[in-house]
């Protein structure tokens, strides 16, 4: 009997998940969730359970797609709490996402939202301190961390393929989010609000590349930024093209986040002195030294670990984080460089990181 406890003690100690995972939407101001929400419809692989909004536009969208009527909630807390689902996709500003933790963790609430964690460094701390107090799991989405050419590329830097990495350049941007037109409106509104998404072209793009940054080089000493206002006429509250410099004591990080681009970008370049890489979203080139380019094999992600609803429900089961790109504590430290991003375009001087 005494070779079974630690086996019943691990069993025990697991976070316990309903035979039927079920998932709630809190919002539908954030156009992401058109992308996503086809599969909750088919309850794949947690059943929908409710929908708050109040917009009568995004609710008739919601419902033209399949949602049905009796899914949808005027008032969010009091949806949470009739339907208590295991955990809730928050499709909403960025500065809302604190008040959604508060309400949840207590409530035991798991909690997904869209990339950035926060509007701010506080918030995001107080976000990282709530969930670990209340034993939650909280996933920040980025469409790159269901890229196998992110592991791939990773995975070649680690086993020391390129030396000791001291340089990453990730350029991620586009043409900009469309204007104040039909549903993007809602979108529109707030991404271009310095309070509601925490900046413009900086914290939409700027948080894939300071999450690289962070990935590969870990903390930087400071951070230096400088930002333009390229179309003021559209986007008349924030800036439309952003750069950051994060500096470290063995190398350096040149991050491009733009709404100017004439195509799309989501690319990173990472340097050692023996080799470097390029990765996209479909593929790694490897050089050794001055060599020729090399496609390096992609792997499939593990079963259950290629979307966010299934990772969040391994997460959960597991008690371990689905990748380090969607962890709680990497992606505070995003908005730590994105503030301290903002304050260097204030000041016109680098940051250091205290």
């Amino acid at each position: 009997m005494k070779r079974y406890l630690p086996i019943l003690a691990a069993l025990l100690a697991a976070p316990a998940v309903a035979a039927e995972p079920t998932i709630a939407v809190v919002g539908l101001v954030h156009s992401h969730v058109w992308g996503h929400l086809n599969k909750m419809i088919k309850n794949e692989p947690a059943r929908l359970v409710g929908v708050a909004e109040t917009v009568p536009e995004l609710i008739a969208e919601a419902k033209k797609r399949g949602v049905n009527d009796d899914l949808f909630h005027a008032d969010w807390r009091k949806m949470l709490d009739e339907k208590k689902p295991l955990m809730v996709w928050a499709f909403v500003e960025n500065n809302r996402h604190r008040e959604i933790v508060e309400f949840c963790a207590p409530r035991k609430i798991h909690v997904l939202f869209e990339k950035p964690l926060a509007s701010t460094y506080k918030d995001a701390v107080a976000i990282r301190d709530l969930a670990k107090k209340h034993g939650i799991q909280i996933l920040t989405n980025y469409q790159m961390a269901w890229w196998p050419s992110n592991y791939a590329a990773k995975k070649l830097a680690e086993q020391g393929a390129l030396g000791e990495v001291f340089r990453v350049r990730g350029v991620v941007g586009h043409g900009g989010p469309g204007g104040p037109t039909g549903l993007n409106k809602y979108f529109f509104e707030w991404l271009t609000d310095p309070v509601k998404n925490g900046a413009g072209a900086l914290v939409d793009f700027g948080c894939y590349n300071a999450l690289w940054s962070l990935w590969y080089l870990g903390r930087p000493e400071s951070v230096f930024a400088h930002a333009n206002q390229l179309r003021p006429a559209e986007f008349p509250k924030v800036e439309d093209n952003s750069v950051m410099m994060l500096n470290y004591k063995k190398g350096v990080a040149l991050l491009e986040g733009s709404w100017d681009l004439p195509r799309s970008f989501q690319d990173l370049e990472v340097f050692g002195r023996q080799g470097s890489l390029y990765m996209t979203r479909a593929a790694v080139e490897y050089r050794k030294g001055r060599g020729a380019a090399e496609n390096v094999p992609l792997e499939a992600l593990p079963a259950g670990y290629e979307e966010p609803i299934a990772a969040m429900i391994k997460q959960i089961e597991t008690g371990k984080e689905a990748s380090p790109l969607t962890s709680i504590d990497l992606n505070a430290g995003v908005v730590e460089i994105l503030d301290a991003a903002k304050e260097s375009i204030r000041t016109g001087r680098a940051v250091r990181l205290k």
